[in-house]
């Protein structure tokens, strides 16, 4: 983190959405000597998250925030920002010279288009993090990396803000925002289902403790490919094991109806780029791919 010296002027932060993002952020910038003012939180699930990470600070609805902050943070799902920029917009919350900074990996800074006539000052300001909405999460911020996207003479303090809680700033240009955040959620959120989905299986095959199988291999496996990316492929696709795969594919037929085709689809994936990178040889790939072209016209 920044010493005291480095750290820009102390805002008054107000966090709209004390979600999982919301409250963790707020007790970040809290942590580094800004004073979260006010926050909202619709379910009680907020509330109550608020009251834990943010103790003292009173739970208001989302126009009374934006009134009493020099620095707004929006903490909401991507499909609400645009309609909650424009309402607060409508309620004449928002003051001039205000910043505002929003969480959404999607959206960059067209959202703020409904409030750009009362001159608010907008950043976006993604953390490429999961969030459990507890303390632990203060922890995972350091070092972490955030999607940067601002007007150009605002950058600098973008890019102060993410820094003071020591996480890294990363440039992302608005018209990249959205392939930005495709690239986050298919490498992330996609990973949780396909290791759920390897548990089931394990469990399925009678293996009492099916995380200390597959947590070593998984792990060994995400550090070799963000090492060596598709030069990192192990196993039966790599190798063009036909008949491995179709026994695999004979297996997960009795499991729950999505796990065959995820394996279909990334297999594959799998082999399509393992042929493109000349590891799995055309003659040998033929076997494989028709075994999958097949399985997936059912």
């Amino acid at each position: 983190m920044t010493s005291a010296d480095e750290r820009p002027a102390r805002l008054d932060v107000g966090v709209v959405g004390a979600g999982r993002v919301g409250a963790v952020l707020g007790a970040a910038l809290q942590g580094v000597g800004h004073r979260v003012v006010a926050v909202s939180g619709v379910s009680q699930e907020s509330r109550d998250r608020a009251g834990l990470l943010l103790p003292g600070v009173p739970v208001l609805a989302p126009e009374d925030v934006v009134r009493q902050a020099e620095l707004v943070v929006l903490a909401v799902p991507d499909d609400a920002l645009a309609d909650l920029v424009g309402g607060l917009a409508a309620t004449g919350a928002w003051q001039a010279g205000q910043l505002v900074a929003h969480t959404s990996g999607r959206h960059g800074l067209e959202v703020y288009d409904a409030a750009l006539d009362q001159h608010v000052l907008g950043l976006a300001l993604h953390p490429a993090m999961t969030f459990t909405g507890t303390r632990l999460d203060l922890d995972r911020l350091v070092e972490c990396c955030f999607g940067v996207t601002a007007p150009e003479p605002l950058r600098p303090v973008a890019e102060a803000l993410v820094l003071e809680i020591g996480a890294e700033p990363v440039w992302i240009e608005e018209s990249a925002r959205g392939l930005y955040h495709a690239a986050l959620a298919h490498g992330a959120n996609h990973l949780v289902t396909l290791v759920a989905q390897s548990l089931q299986a394990l469990r399925a095959a009678g293996v009492a403790t099916p995380s200390r199988v597959l947590g070593p291999l998984v792990s060994a496996a995400l550090d070799n490919a963000l090492r060596a990316g598709d030069a990192a492929l192990t196993g039966p696709v790599a190798r063009g094991d036909a008949g491995t795969v179709a026994e695999h594919l004979r297996q997960l037929q009795s499991l729950s109806p999505d796990i065959r085709p995820t394996y279909v689809a990334l297999a594959r994936a799998t082999a399509e780029r393992a042929l493109a990178s000349g590891r799995l040889k055309p003659h040998v790939a033929e076997p494989l791919l028709d075994i999958l072209a097949t399985d997936q016209e059912r």
